[in-house]
């Protein structure tokens, strides 16, 4: 297929991600600034504005992690805490039903994994034609069923 891009090739919801990223550092300079211009604050409450100021960022840096990425070998999924790259072969199906959050993988296993680096939140059509790209890209390395010597059911000859 002509119309699929150059792999490496990664998915993720950019839009989503700026908007964490600029809160968390937004949230972090605030907070810092509040602990820092506060007077009477003693050391213990100064440090304790800079850890939640920490955590705060934390989190919002973790929302900001999840990707796909579709290299010659399989898909890495990367998801907030978790990342399992996944062989071609192990992906049958690639979902994104409408109201569903994110895309998930039908798994050979019989497992379904989310895939949150696909999500239709902020930019819903992106997300649509991302899951379009990544189905067509396992569609295409997906390996054939190997056919048997005759195009009957099986245990029956041609005759």
């Amino acid at each position: 297929m002509s119309d699929l891009p150059d792999l490496p090739v990664t998915f993720r919801p950019a839009r989503t991600r700026v908007v964490l990223l600029t809160a968390a550092v937004a949230i972090f300079v605030v907070i810092m600034t509040v602990a820092l211009q506060l007077e009477q604050l003693n050391p213990g409450e100064r440090v304790s504005f800079i850890l939640t100021a920490a955590l705060l960022s934390g989190v919002l840096l973790l929302l900001s992690r999840p990707k796909v990425v579709a290299d010659e070998s399989g898909v890495t999924v990367v998801n907030i805490t978790g990342r399992r790259h996944l062989q071609w072969p192990e992906i049958l199906q690639v979902n994104l039903r409408p109201g569903d959050p994110w895309v998930f993988l039908n798994l050979s296993d019989g497992t379904s994994l989310p895939a949150l680096g696909i999500q239709p939140g902020i930019a819903r059509q992106r997300a649509l034609a991302d899951a379009r790209t990544l189905r067509a890209l396992v569609q295409a390395r997906a390996i054939p069923e190997p056919q048997g010597p005759s195009d009957g059911p099986p245990g029956q000859s041609q005759g």
